[in-house]
């Protein structure tokens, strides 16, 4: 039996013609370019970015830091744009979005790099939250796929645009007499100046306001809980995952969590988070599956873009190149998917199918060696994109279809809340994962290979012992040094028979990574199946 979800948008303007939307969503889809170019564009610049700022097992800090800011402040801004409108907080989002990209520029650390990218995950968190709640202010549940299928497509040129620059950037040495991977953060500039530009002269659309107290309390204990644990997840393998400052950590987000509960119970309907919404059965499957779809998204494919440029040896463009596959993936499934559900009001076999896809692709990507084929390793992505495409827009809906008008904007924020959250624990999860098991990997590999004939002979050839960087490789192994894996820039100037085995133990390791984001997001397909049958008006 299929239910009815009557949605109604809440807009103060309602019969809005399709060009009158679509002028609205000019504003709308360049703010949401800027946050899909920046994750895509750093994504295949981060392996040149760690290893010029000597910071490659500390990588994930600039990942997750960006997720934590942006997470917390994702159901502020759905909060504060229904007290204050939606203009002004978007203006305000793009406008940190710009400030922490000029400061992700100046950078001088590893460290700085990942507090400039918490400054930009403030403003980050109301870039795509924002927009699809005015979509939902403006347009019908039915037709919301249709228009969140330009959303989709923004998101895909701009994957489609952001590996290709940002391995173009990380290429060179420096461009217009600065450090060429700077320009991966500060080509969001000129793109933010555009955008402030355009969402002030045609985000004209009037909302009805909500007088709401803001749950600052919430958000200071949704800190309390998150930073503590993300935390460990980073630090867990130097510190050992059962050593005092863990189980410390691990009490500081026992207390967090406790003091969110009871924040969110005294706000009542104001919460960050209104803990009666989780009585909503598809806002509290939903978001299940968001968190779990982050998880396997950000930590699954956080190895791939590594893979291709350590292990393959491919340069960040060729790399960024790699992507292009998924992106397709994803551009076609969002639009084939938007159409059908516009014409039908079915939602639940999308998420079925998208999580099938994305599972089976990352138990591919778990097979993945040294010598797997390039051609492998791009049809496996274009199955990853289905899946995304299938599953990125269709948990929207799904989160949206309980939600009364008052409450659509924390719903629609909650989407981003908990997919953000998984992808904030997956990444720092699942790069902690990889370097904490590659150094055993490496020595492994190491041990197997020091008494093959090809390895033996290449550290007996005069021609190989000629070259500084395999002298240095060959001393470290005989004093039983471990490698510097914070600069993996030394691959590329070691012969091929003694970079074989180190190549062979990251590789064990990214098919490790990627191996738990599969069994991962298998629990999200089981769970798909229990997604009410809901049909959209």
């Amino acid at each position: 039996m299929s239910e009815t979800a009557a949605l109604r948008a809440q807009t103060a303007t309602p019969g809005l013609t399709h060009r009158q939307i679509l002028t609205v969503l000019t504003g709308l889809m360049l703010g949401m370019f800027l946050g899909a170019l920046d994750q895509t564009i750093v994504g295949s610049a981060i392996r040149v970015i760690a290893d010029q700022l000597h910071g490659q097992t500390a990588q994930a800090w600039v990942t997750t830091a960006y997720l934590i800011t942006s997470t917390i402040t994702t159901p502020l801004y759905g909060k504060l744009s229904d007290i204050y409108g939606r203009k002004p907080l978007y203006l305000s989002a793009i406008s940190l979005f710009l400030v922490g990209s000029l400061l992700c520029g100046l950078a001088g650390s590893i460290y700085e790099l990942a507090a400039a990218r918490a400054i930009q995950g403030l403003g980050g968190g109301g870039l795509m939250s924002l927009a699809l709640t005015i979509i939902a202010d403006m347009v019908p549940p039915r037709q919301r796929s249709r228009y969140q299928g330009y959303f989709m497509a923004t998101f895909g040129t701009a994957s489609v645009i952001g590996p290709v620059v940002g391995g173009l950037f990380a290429d060179m040495d420096t461009f217009l007499g600065i450090d060429g991977w700077r320009w991966v953060f500060l080509i969001n500039v000129p793109v933010a100046l555009v955008a402030l530009a355009v969402v002030a002269r045609v985000l004209n659309v009037t909302t009805e306001r909500v007088r709401h107290r803001v749950d600052y309390l919430g958000a200071a204990a949704l800190v309390v809980l998150l930073v503590p644990l993300l935390t460990v997840a980073e630090q867990g393998r130097e510190w050992g995952w059962l050593s005092p400052l863990a189980l410390a950590m691990y009490g500081i987000g026992a207390v967090g969590l406790v003091l969110f509960v009871l924040a969110e119970r005294r706000m009542g309907a104001e919460a960050l988070l209104p803990l009666r919404m989780f009585r909503l059965p598809s806002f509290r499957m939903g978001n299940l599956l968001n968190f779990l779809v982050g998880i396997g998204m950000f930590g699954g494919l956080s190895s791939l873009p590594l893979y291709l440029q350590i292990v393959k040896g491919l340069n960040p463009t060729e790399a960024g190149l790699m992507l292009l596959p998924m992106t397709a993936g994803i551009m076609i499934a969002t639009g084939v998917v938007g159409k059908l559900v516009a014409r039908t009001g079915r939602l639940k076999v999308f998420p079925i199918l998208g999580a099938a896809c994305m599972a089976v692709a990352l138990f591919l990507f778990s097979l993945v060696k040294v010598d797997t084929s390039l051609v492998q390793v791009g049809a496996t992505a274009v199955l990853m994109g289905a899946g995304l495409g299938m599953l990125m827009q269709t948990l929207t809906l799904v989160v949206q279809t309980d939600a009364t008008p008052c409450d659509l904007g924390v719903a629609t924020a909650s989407v981003n809340l908990f997919r953000q959250t998984g992808g904030t624990v997956g990444a720092a999860a699942f790069l902690s994962v990889l370097f904490s098991t590659v150094g055993g990997r490496i020595a492994d590999a190491l041990s197997a290979a020091a008494t093959t004939p090809e390895f033996q002979a290449a550290a007996r050839d005069p021609e190989v012992l000629a070259n500084p960087q395999n002298r240095t490789f060959l001393a470290a192994l005989r004093s039983g040094g471990n490698l510097d894996l914070n600069d993996t820039s030394f691959l590329y100037g070691l012969d091929p028979r003694l970079a074989h085995p180190v190549l062979e133990g990251f590789a064990s390791s990214m098919s490790t990574v990627f191996f738990v984001g599969g069994c991962v997001v298998l629990v999200a397909f089981a769970l798909t199946w229990f997604l009410r049958d809901v049909r959209l008006d």
